[in-house]
């Protein structure tokens, strides 16, 4: 079973506007607080370092979002 961690920035109230990581020696999952039962993001242990480098050009969620698409 997964031990998943919100991050200090979670914001107000009861933290639910996150997401929680779980570390595993193989493998980094990313998941949306919101909705931890949805889908779950897996990257090897060595792409999530470039998956966050990638992640802070962003300024806001909104630019992210647009980048999505």
């Amino acid at each position: 079973m997964d031990t998943w961690k919100k991050s200090s920035y979670s914001g107000p109230g009861d933290g639910n506007e996150c997401v929680e990581i779980a570390s595993h020696p193989t493998h980094i999952a990313i998941r949306d607080s919101k909705a931890p039962a949805r889908a779950t993001l897996t990257f090897p242990a060595g792409a999530f370092a470039t998956f966050l480098d990638g992640v802070k050009t962003y300024s806001t969620v909104t630019d992210f979002a647009r980048f999505r698409g």
